[in-house]
């Protein structure tokens, strides 16, 4: 997510009372394939059969707000996806193969694309907030991938590498 597109949703969000530990700016992202503790030689296996070279870039535009596992009873607070679903659902099937292809086992959940906003605990009810429209977007141009790190002061995510779309 561009840093312009970061400060407009940061300053959309103090408008709102987003309940819960809310993730930092920085950490905003939208998932493809989580992989786990994996050791170098598959995290090398993973990345040589990430292709993404051949996928062009696309827009990216973001919804309402929603929750898992639902807005009666929200754990995690959340940006719907609802612009460049087709394209993130690509690469998520790019990922998928390529982590497979790493050894990993298959990720059951079905793909779900969003940004979360905020971890609840314990569940609360936000149907005051469903689907309360962002709108915000940008153009999706490259693939990064992060290792988390998890410490005092929560979860930080280090780019470990960057893959350009449509090259």
């Amino acid at each position: 997510m561009p840093p312009e597109v970061q400060m407009a949703l940061a300053e959309k969000m103090t408008r709102l009372a987003i309940p819960g530990r809310l993730a930092p700016p920085e950490n905003w992202h939208l998932t493809l394939r989580f992989l786990g503790m994996i050791d170098q030689v598959t995290y090398e296996r993973f990345l040589s059969a990430l292709g993404v070279a051949d996928i062009e870039p696309f827009d990216i535009g973001l919804g309402g707000i929603g929750a898992f596992p639902n807005v009666r009873r929200a754990t995690v607070v959340w940006v719907a996806v609802e612009t460049g679903i087709e394209g993130l659902a690509t690469l998520n099937e790019i990922a998928e193969e390529a982590a497979q292809s790493a050894g990993l086992a298959v990720e059951e959940r079905p793909f779900h694309p969003h940004l979360t906003l905020s971890r609840v605990r314990p569940p609360i009810d936000i149907r005051s907030l469903e689907g309360i429209p962002i709108e915000l977007g940008w153009r999706c141009d490259r693939v990064v991938i992060y290792r988390s790190r998890t410490g005092r002061g929560g979860v930080r995510y280090e780019p470990l590498e960057t893959l350009r779309l449509g090259v």
